[in-house]
């Protein structure tokens, strides 16, 4: 298949993003190519600011999910008619002509891949993580990298783990490397650190430090989440 005849359905699962949202399709407006786009689709898991009202308004098709991230995925994913598929975090902001360097992979032969990333901070520290992303192993991956798949292959691997309520991009991709050759683009995404910024630095990658490696060590989705729910989001 040639590399126009693919068209990128971006799917963004948002809850409570109206600080970012605009900002996002603003970004992508500016760094893509509206021949390459098929649609944006903003999969809402019940948002009480004004994150829907902001997207619809800039023309995305906002699509209404119950909350959690692999289901809004999923959910956004089966609204998709695009034949590939684009995982965005509403803080994650691709970089200039983010479309055709997916596009020529694609075209390459890789069905499934994702951008090296790096912190919208100068902080050292989150520099030195962020540059293992550029490694082509399952390990060094993350959802704020984004994650472009194509439809077929998505339907092939069934998608999100919908049990998984963190972690679900980091399990899902380990499927995927077992599937196809994983493409890792040499371009950076820029994702923000507010995080990092509210819970301390060295204790939340300490923490994520720790999910990665019980995962490893055969921990399943739910011993995963109740690790985050009292280390992290408490």
């Amino acid at each position: 298949m040639k590399q126009n005849s693919h068209r990128i359905s971006i799917i963004i699962p948002v809850l409570n993003e109206e600080t970012y949202i605009a900002k996002l399709l603003q970004n992508i407006q500016e760094n893509s190519s509206a021949r390459n786009i098929e649609e944006i689709i903003v999969v809402d898991g019940g948002s009480t600011d004004d994150t829907a009202e902001m997207a619809s308004d800039f023309g995305a098709v906002v699509v209404d999910s119950k909350k959690g991230r692999a289901r809004q995925m999923n959910r956004g994913a089966a609204k998709a008619k695009g034949n590939i598929l684009y995982f965005l975090h509403a803080d994650t902001f691709p970089p200039k002509n983010f479309d055709e360097h997916i596009l020529k992979a694609v075209a390459n032969g890789n069905e499934a891949g994702c951008f090296r990333m790096q912190f919208d901070t100068s902080n050292k520290f989150l520099s030195f993580f962020s540059w293992f992303t550029r490694i082509n192993h399952k390990i060094c991956r993350g959802g704020d990298q984004s994650l472009f798949v194509s439809r077929r292959l998505f339907r092939k691997t069934k998608g999100f783990n919908e049990r998984y309520i963190i972690y679900e991009d980091s399990e899902f991709a380990a499927r995927l490397y077992q599937k196809t050759d994983f493409k890792v683009l040499p371009k950076p995404v820029v994702t923000s650190a507010r995080k990092y910024k509210e819970k301390g630095t060295l204790k939340l990658q300490y923490h994520f430090g720790m999910i990665h490696l019980k995962n490893f060590f055969g921990a399943g989705p739910d011993h995963l989440y109740d690790y985050y729910r009292r280390k992290i989001s408490s």
